[in-house]
């Protein structure tokens, strides 16, 4: 018996439409998907009949919850870690297009947006949240990095809210994506295929997109932003968490949060923390293509190490959810830094147009 495919294609009206296909496995995707989606986006952007396109999922869980990490570590135990490399190089790629795609590029999104779904939806032009939207950067829980753009997109969020997202993975709703910027638009799932039609009639995608929309909702996270903002902005991981034990001390709902941070935290791979606290520190003031570029330096060594695998292992495989990280605790700068290091030889490099 055939399998469904991962990945469908659209044409409808003015429109290509992208649909992930796999809702069973919260629509996570490998290297199928990816080089599917690449030589489209190639197709669309010089079709002249095609004035916009739009990514959606089936399935209300997840639009994508990321990229199909158990492979890439069956890949690795089989001895093809080469191989599982090749698939962050390609996704990247494809992460660089949609970022540069000329036509409007537009995310349909309900239920989970994780890792590789925020870099399929996060690039383009327009994020429409819907009724179960869940964000989240939770690479750092896995031993790996806030990759496929985090470090464009993270640091360029309001005050020290990428930090916070980088360094604890937490989720954030719609509403708060809606003030931080991380959707574009709050649309009500049950009229995304009228959405869509409107968007295939051709019209103007900023007005239609408008037309649809709805308010937001409470922004939970508004009372907790100046806490966020003074405990985030130190410039080590050692020093956010000396704030973070200060105003936990104080107590109350602030003091509690707090606290929540703490304990997140410390159950992260401290290696993958003090990586993702540094890309933050060097993205904002980097073009796309140069996070990109850095991300897949950082990637072919964590692909080389401990922490992914056993991330992997704890979480995902075994799911026992107790990864013996290592280092345990601190992991010195030094080690952080060479993470960064240009590859050798330099054809090793992830080479953008």
């Amino acid at each position: 018996m055939q399998s469904e495919p991962e990945i469908l294609f659209e044409r409808k009206g003015a429109a290509g439409i992208i649909v992930l296909n796999r809702p069973k496995a919260l629509n996570a995707f490998g290297m199928a998907t990816v080089l599917a989606i690449r030589p489209r986006l190639k197709l669309w952007a010089s079709d002249p009949g095609v004035s916009r396109v739009i990514i959606r999922a089936n399935g209300d869980r997840a639009f994508a919850a990321g990229g199909d990490v158990r492979a890439v570590y069956d890949q690795h135990k089989s001895g093809k870690t080469d191989d599982a490399i090749d698939f962050w190089r390609q996704e990247y790629l494809m992460n660089s297009e949609i970022h540069h795609f000329p036509k409007p590029f537009i995310a349909l999104i309900e239920g989970y947006v994780m890792g590789g779904g925020v870099g399929l939806s996060s690039h383009g032009a327009y994020q429409v949240a819907g009724d179960k939207y869940q964000f989240a950067m939770p690479e750092v829980s896995i031993g790996l990095f806030p990759d496929v753009g985090g470090t464009y997109l993270l640091p360029r969020l309001p005050g020290k809210i990428g930090t916070w997202l980088a360094l604890t993975g937490s989720r954030v709703g719609a509403a708060e994506a809606l003030a931080f910027g991380l959707a574009t638009h709050r649309v009500a799932y049950a009229d995304f295929p009228a959405l869509i039609e409107a968007l295939a009639g051709g019209g103007d995608v900023r007005g239609t997109l408008a037309a649809f929309s709805i308010a937001p909702g409470e922004n939970m996270l508004a009372k907790f932003q100046s806490l966020i903002d003074r405990a985030f902005a130190a410039d080590s991981v050692e020093g956010i968490m000396a704030n973070l034990e200060r105003e936990a001390k104080r107590g109350g709902d602030e003091g509690e949060f707090a606290q929540k941070q703490i304990d997140t935290i410390r159950t992260n791979s401290p290696l993958s923390v003090k990586i993702a606290l540094e890309q933050m520190r060097r993205g904002g003031s980097m073009t796309f293509n140069e996070c990109m570029r850095t991300e897949f330096r950082i990637v072919n060594r964590v692909a080389r190490g401990h922490d992914f695998y056993e991330g992997v292992r704890a979480i995902v495989v075994d799911k026992d959810n107790k990864p013996n990280w290592n280092p345990a605790s601190q992991a010195d700068r030094a080690t952080v830094l060479s993470h960064f290091e240009p590859l050798k030889p330099p054809a090793r490099e992830l080479e953008l147009a």
